[in-house]
């Protein structure tokens, strides 16, 4: 039973591995030999345990009912499956992620056009050296000297030099 529960939830390591920077691809490593280790000891491991053969226990033990009350007791034995109280959140930040690298794909974009207009701006421009202070002005207005607010040299105010 165990090892069709562990199949369920089989972890793809070949897209894992991609996502794992090259600094710790060591760490990355020991946690598949790690994994592969346990998912083999739960490989080995019978779906469902061996019967006890009570007839048996009873004939070589020498006190009367001790095995009566062993067989009892194993019988009213549960053993509780841990409760799953993780995936809720997990899902949840998964979701959350999701949700905002979606958004930072949607900023990209949006930067990634108006980068493609700066170049294009940059690529249809006049060159450097045969540029006039108009043309340089035109094309750059933060180059822009305002001589008349500030009619002394550097026509800037000292605080934005």
């Amino acid at each position: 039973m165990a090892g069709r529960r562990i199949a369920l939830k089989a972890i793809d390591w070949v897209a894992f591995a991609e996502r794992v920077p090259p600094n710790q691809r060591g760490m990355f490593n020991a946690l598949k030999t790690r994994s592969d280790a346990i998912a083999a000891k739960l490989a080995s491991l019978p779906e469902s345990p061996t019967t006890i053969d009570w007839s048996h226990y009873k004939v070589a033990v020498a006190k009367a009912g001790m095995v009566d009350e062993f067989e009892k007791k194993f019988k009213a034995l549960q053993i509780p499956q841990p409760v799953d109280t993780q995936t809720s959140a997990i899902t949840a930040q998964e979701a959350e992620s999701n949700k905002s690298a979606s958004a930072y794909v949607e900023g990209s974009t949006a930067r990634i056009a108006q980068y493609e207009q700066q170049l294009d701006k940059f690529k249809n421009m006049i060159p450097f050296d045969q540029m006039t202070i108009d043309d340089l002005n035109d094309t750059f207005p933060e180059t822009k000297l305002d001589k008349v607010k500030h009619p002394y040299w550097p026509h800037k105010p000292i605080a934005e030099l």
